[in-house]
């Protein structure tokens, strides 16, 4: 784990290296801020809770999360460290869990920085804390796996923009799975099983679920499962570049 926490330190660390890190901050906060207080009228539904907050993330997480990711990989090719990278003593699946790990710390940061919001309902009322809390786990686990998504697709191509676009695309089919649009559109040639498939593939039914205030294992196994599977192909993805 040694090599993997020394990928981690200098990814995490380039976050700070130029101000796009504070910008990256600031502008998350900004948004998130703005969707709770004025597009759900937080005030106006005079409930003391944060789902007016949690309800926007997935669609923040759609693009913000690729703006962490889309570096991870683009940029090393296209400076040309990623042969330096590939030469170290370190397996690719060490690279990857580093780099997955130190993007995914950055939105965990971005994250507890939201935690005044957390102060600021318990100030107004009482909130249930457990489904608060249910709910940031949620979050953090969702962001977890738009950013392995974003992993992946970074370790295909060497420009950013085109990894940028490319998660984004990914990850509108993971949020849209569970819409009745897309399932009327599976319905008619697919068999049921498929169908349930897709759906099952949602994330704004699976994280629903989880600010609902229960953290049900097959939202945790989803989440989950879904790292392990993107870390794995951009372990893949890496080990092809290697033999080539």
């Amino acid at each position: 784990m040694d090599k993997v926490l020394l990928v981690f330190r200098r990814e995490f660390a380039g976050y700070f290296a130029t101000p796009l890190g504070a910008v990256f901050l600031a502008v998350f906060l900004a948004i998130g801020a703005g969707m709770t207080f004025f597009v759900a009228s937080f005030f106006d539904r005079a409930q003391a809770d944060l789902s007016a907050f949690f309800l926007w993330h997935p669609w923040l997480y759609l693009v913000l999360m690729p703006a962490i990711g889309m570096r991870l990989w683009a940029e090393e090719r296209r400076s040309g460290t990623i042969e330096l990278l590939m030469t170290l003593p370190a397996r690719p699946w060490q690279l990857v869990l580093g780099k997955w790990l130190a993007a995914w710390a950055f939105a965990g940061l971005a994250l507890a920085l939201t935690f005044p919001l957390w102060i600021t309902v318990n100030v107004l009322g009482s909130p249930d804390n457990g489904v608060v809390l249910a709910s940031y786990v949620g979050s953090w686990l969702m962001a977890g796996a738009f950013l392995a998504m974003a992993a992946c697709v970074s370790a295909l191509t060497k420009n950013q923009v085109l990894a940028f676009i490319g998660a984004v695309v990914v990850g509108f089919v993971f949020v849209m799975a569970g819409f009745d649009l897309v399932l009327s559109a599976v319905r008619p040639w697919a068999p049921d099983v498929v169908v349930q498939a897709v759906a099952s593939m949602s994330f704004i039914g699976h994280f629903q679920r989880i600010t609902d205030g229960v953290l049900e294992a097959p939202a945790l196994v989803f989440f989950i499962s879904l790292i392990f599977f993107a870390l794995w192909l951009n372990v893949q993805a890496l080990d092809a570049r290697k033999a080539a």
